[in-house]
């Protein structure tokens, strides 16, 4: 007995490393097309439309008593309707089309709100903060499947989705039809942030596809370096934030998070002094 304890405990702690890993890649590279695209508000509507989904999946499995559900597909299925919610709203809305996002957001909360009252038994701080020794068999291969997808999409299809973040209006004069690559892009965002809900969890989700990115682009020369730096940055909070709340029992989402929030202010800190020192400098230079 004592020994399957072990085995498991390995098994859980085998997993997560591995989500974790996966996920510190896949994120900055779907975070820094966010940021260049300015959809950084869209992280967080996709993840609290999908919280809906979750709670809807978890009420639905309660009141026809079924032996399962899949949380997760649930989330999927809500965030992909998020998003063509959103693509909605903000052709109904052409002179406002940042209202569409709001708008679904509170439609999300309003839903979940619902459904984690008429559902029993929900483990509402898990979802909301995530848990990173959640990740079973079935959802490292998710986890695996999702990552082997976008980074083959970042790679065979990097041409067209760099030129229509940085110029869409180049882009359509170019051929590109960025009504299909924009929809793919927010598909995939849609799913990623999906299975990062019980990792990270619903309030935090948009902090990790962000905040590494936001650290990289005051040192990142170019756009390949800004992802790379990025990578490098979430894979340090995503397994500092791992260590440090398995050592001091802490949410997994909020120390993960709370790491990247002070990577982001001491590269901050490092890149003002920088600068100062290099115009300081350049003033002697130009009074000798």
């Amino acid at each position: 007995m004592f020994n399957l304890v072990i085995i498991d405990a390995i098994d859980i702690t085998r997993n997560g490393l591995i989500a974790g890993f996966i996920i510190g890649i896949i994120a900055p590279i779907l975070g820094s097309v966010v940021v260049i695209r300015r959809l950084s508000f869209i992280a967080d509507t996709l993840s609290h439309f999908s919280l809906a989904g979750v709670t809807i999946g978890v009420f639905l499995a309660q009141l026809l008593k079924l032996p399962f559900t899949s949380a997760t597909l649930f989330a999927i299925v809500f965030s992909i309707v998020c998003t063509i919610l959103i693509d909605k709203f903000r052709n109904f809305y052409k002179n406002y089309k940042e209202l569409s996002m709001p708008i679904i957001l509170s439609f999300g909360v309003a839903l979940s709100g619902i459904f984690i009252r008429l559902a029993k038994e929900f483990n509402t701080s898990m979802i909301l903060y995530g848990n990173i020794y959640a990740v079973s068999n079935e959802h490292l291969i998710q986890f695996i499947v999702i990552g082997i997808a976008v980074v083959g999409i970042a790679i065979f299809f990097h041409r067209p989705i760099l030129t229509m973040c940085f110029d869409e209006t180049f882009a359509k004069v170019s051929g590109i039809n960025t009504r299909v690559y924009s929809m793919l892009i927010t598909v995939m965002l849609a799913i990623v942030i999906s299975i990062f809900i019980e990792i990270i969890g619903v309030l935090l989700v948009s902090g990790l596809l962000i905040i590494p990115v936001a650290t990289s682009i005051p040192i990142g020369k170019s756009f390949k370096n800004t992802i790379l730096y990025s990578i490098l940055f979430s894979e340090f909070s995503i397994f500092a934030g791992f260590i440090i709340s398995s050592e001091f029992d802490m949410p997994t989402g909020s120390t993960i998070v709370l790491i990247g929030v002070i990577v982001l202010v001491i590269v901050r800190i490092f890149v003002n002094v920088r600068n100062k020192l290099i115009n300081r400098l350049n003033n002697l230079k130009d009074i000798t």
